[in-house]
């Protein structure tokens, strides 16, 4: 996908805040410092629109970046932190809870995983969840660059085995170090939208930022 437009939107913390414009949406989950701004700014080729938070599992919102006038990235709080109180927590997985199972506009589940160690329980808990439910979903194993060629080969079969993955989920093997997968990821992006390479665009608003747990 040609990248025309990219903006930072808003850090939703309730359902009222959610954009209301009905364009699809694909969500980011993987536990904390798995890598999901990294991602975030390599498959949109900018150094910073997302940036990590350096208090990881504190902020609890859904994060929205749109792309293209078309799309959003949203980007969910890391998993697998427990840096705020149980209340905040409850709220917080109420709020995820419905917006995975009763978002219209939600396309697409992106579960980040580090290729370098085997999903935990947390991660085996969120495909779980997500099989579930049914929910459309792709399976990213990020810091690929990390590993030699062969260890990823056996770490990809180690993250299909634990997680159980079914044979059609997608696992895509990235890294935002080379850029390997990203074609493959906006490839697959595309053809769960049906969407085309002359997406309408809108001016270019990069510069503004924004805080997410990855």
């Amino acid at each position: 996908m040609k990248i025309k437009s990219c903006e930072f939107v808003i850090s939703a913390a309730g359902e009222h805040q959610l954009p209301a414009d009905g364009l699809p949406e694909l969500a980011l989950a993987g536990r904390s410092n798995v890598g999901k701004s990294s991602l975030i700014n390599t498959m949109l080729n900018r150094r910073n629109l997302a940036r990590t938070s350096s208090q990881p599992g504190k902020t609890q919102t859904l994060n929205y970046y749109r792309i293209n006038g078309a799309l959003y990235f949203v980007d969910f709080p890391g998993y697998g932190y427990a840096r705020v109180s149980k209340a905040q927590r409850e709220a917080w997985g109420r709020l995820a809870e419905r917006y995975l199972r009763q978002r219209r506009q939600l396309k697409l589940v992106l579960q980040l995983v580090d290729i370098r160690h085997p999903p935990s329980a947390d991660d085996q808990n969120m495909y779980a969840w997500l099989s579930h439910y049914g929910i459309p979903m792709c399976v990213v194993a990020t810091k690929a660059d990390k590993i030699s060629r062969n260890q990823v080969v056996k770490q990809v079969k180690l993250i299909r085995q634990t997680l159980g993955m079914a044979a059609d989920v997608p696992l895509i093997v990235f890294s935002s170090q080379t850029g390997a997968g990203r074609d493959d990821l906006w490839s697959l992006i595309e053809k769960k939208l049906e969407m085309t390479h002359e997406a309408p665009s809108e001016p270019c608003n990069c510069s503004q930022e924004t805080e997410d747990n990855a």
